[in-house]
């Protein structure tokens, strides 16, 4: 059986080369099987606006199949469908009509007392060249963060290292310790090859939580041939573990620009970057940043503040948009719009504006390689796409077609391979990755 329905207006620019399958479904590690997989009939889930969009929701094992519901939204906030799901042969098909750029996830769900599974998601996404951000950059944004960053440099980093042994001779390793703006510290690890004199640098930032560093996240990167730094996104030792740091971190100070718990943690990111082209072991050449999810918003973000950075590499960044919901579409984490319990909203949303990831884009000047899943519901594709397309230099856009936030059974692998496999060894040999041209694939 078909249904049909229509999806209408999104808010609006993004180059990209797809990857991945279009088993579009989300499953967390150790779950049981979903009862359902949902996918569009393109594999690449990319459409132009006035196509029509052919869902296919196959069971899964059952015969028949289960009751089913299905709802789909745009913007992963306004529901434009929905309704029941009737089945033959273990088939139900979905049209929908692809109005307007944007992102469409279609949700299906057991309808039966006892169902088994959870929701099964798929995602599609229109006209991704034409997405562009909810609401203009402040007029004085470059002017607060020029000031912010000459603030900074009265601060010397008075880096303080502290050798450890990591059980191969090949590489050397410290903690590292540095100061920060307002009587703040900056902690991290950082190691290089124990031979050579001068090496290009990475700097490794941090996703959302609050944990210990691995060594290995820089050691290995160190027997690739990197100086590779580490740093903490809180002002506490890499080892503190979930103490060491408060909880509720992503909502202190969201209602003044000044006062705002990512100043530090951005300003953290500079001065780390300008700590590396401070060494003397660095061949003065490459400088990537790199992370994922809040560690790829701190990754734009810098790379947007420190010219220097010669390419960024963010996965599934966070932090895109924050405006979003004003026009119907749901923002990044740390959800600043909705995070206002106890704030006046209206200042929340204002001093968000001063740490949205897509108001730092247009500023990079490096290579940026950028990558976010179909079924992202913390990095929504639209925000992801809206920063993206504010960035002026060589570029290229990663769409994981069958991926939520997660590296849900391995759906992120096409990023990791390409960032580990072609952009990283090029760049760590002075050479500039091969950024595919603007098109849009499967067009």
């Amino acid at each position: 059986m078909r249904f049909k329905c229509s999806c209408f207006a999104f808010h609006v620019m993004a180059v990209l080369a797809l990857a991945g399958p279009a088993i579009c479904q989300a499953q967390r590690r150790g779950a049981p099987p979903p009862p359902f997989a949902v996918s569009p009939d393109k594999t690449n889930g990319v459409y132009r606006v006035g196509e029509t969009i052919h869902w296919r929701i196959t069971a899964a094992g059952a015969n028949p199949a289960p009751p089913a519901r299905y709802s789909l939204k745009k913007g992963e906030m306004v529901e434009v469908a929905q309704g029941d799901l009737a089945f033959r042969d273990g088939v139900a098909d979905l049209d929908s009509k692809a109005e307007a750029p944007g992102h469409l996830l279609l949700e299906v769900r057991a309808s039966a007392p006892g169902g088994r599974g959870g929701r099964v998601l798929g995602g599609a996404i229109v006209a991704p060249e034409k997405i562009t951000l909810s609401a203009p950059r402040p007029a004085d944004f470059d002017l607060f963060w020029d000031r912010k960053i000459l603030e900074l440099k009265k601060v010397p980093a008075n880096a303080k290292l502290e050798n450890a042994e990591v059980g191969n001779t090949n590489i050397e390793y410290w903690k590292i310790t540095m100061d920060n703006l307002g009587g703040t510290h900056i902690h991290g690890q950082i190691a290089r090859p124990a031979q050579g004199k001068k090496f290009p640098a990475m700097l490794i930032l941090q996703w959302a939580g609050v944990y210990p560093l691995q060594r290995s996240w820089v050691t290995d990167r160190a027997a690739q041939g990197w100086l590779a730094l580490n740093i903490e996104p809180h002002d506490m030792a890499i080892d503190a573990g979930s103490a060491g740091a408060p909880g509720d971190y992503a909502s202190m100070g969201n209602d003044d620009r000044d006062r705002s718990y990512f100043l530090r943690m951005y300003l953290s990111c500079y001065q780390a970057a300008l700590y590396l082209t401070k060494r003397p072991d660095w061949n003065g050449r490459t400088l990537v940043a790199m992370g994922d999810s809040m560690g790829g918003q701190q990754s734009l973000a810098v790379a947007g503040l420190f010219p220097k950075i010669t390419a960024v590499l963010a996965l599934v960044p966070s932090g895109c948009d924050m405006l979003g919901p004003e026009s119907g579409r749901r923002g990044g984490y740390p959800q600043w719009f909705d995070n206002v319990l106890g704030k006046d909203a209206k200042k929340v949303h204002e001093a968000s504006r001063y740490f949205d990831t897509a108001n730092f884009t247009s500023r990079i000047q490096g290579q940026a390689l950028v990558s976010f899943g179909l079924l992202d519901e913390t990095s929504p594709p639209t925000g992801v796409l809206a920063a993206f397309n504010q960035i002026r230099s060589p570029k290229q856009m990663l769409i994981l077609t069958h991926s939520p936030h997660q590296d849900a059974a391995g759906s992120q692998a096409p990023y990791r391979q390409l960032r580990d496999d072609v952009w990283l060894p090029a760049l760590k040999e002075g050479k500039r990755p091969p950024v595919k041209p603007m098109e849009l694939s499967g067009f």
